[in-house]
């Protein structure tokens, strides 16, 4: 059954925005860090030259990331809004996401273990992929 307030569907989506505009101030940050160390700041103008130190290479995959996978999130979002179909099934898979892919990005900005990293994108991606069937289902439903 429909939440009577299907706009809550947005606030995961603004926690994921605002995560990503986080990730673009840190990677930001750490090329600023890049060049004053010595970086030669041309590598920024046209990636020519030495590559530039994994502290900041690993800002830029993780901003990267964000604008990968998220956006099937923000589909679904938009979609079960659109449709009225934000449930409690819906949202609290939507909060799911959210919640792992914070783990993600926090043991990637971090420590980094590959293995802890890992587990949060899997469970996010099952938790998106379980919201895009449910939406597939609803979408079926009505055809």
């Amino acid at each position: 059954m429909p939440l009577t307030n299907q706009t809550l569907i947005f606030l995961p989506m603004l926690v994921v925005v605002a995560l990503t505009f986080v990730a673009f101030i840190r990677m930001g940050a750490a090329r600023g860090r890049a060049v004053k160390e010595g970086q030669d700041p041309a590598y920024y103008r046209a990636a020519q030259g030495s590559p530039e130190p994994e502290y900041a290479a690993a800002a830029v995959r993780h901003y990267g990331n964000l604008l990968e996978l998220p956006t099937l999130f923000y589909a679904a979002g938009l979609t079960a809004f659109v449709l009225g179909a934000v449930n409690a099934w819906i949202l609290g898979l939507a909060w799911a996401f959210v919640v792992f892919r914070l783990v993600q990005s926090a043991v990637h900005m971090t420590y980094n273990n590959p293995g802890h990293r890992g587990m949060g994108f899997v469970l996010g991606v099952l938790s998106l992929f379980a919201m895009w069937v449910l939406l597939a289902l609803e979408i079926f439903a009505r055809l």
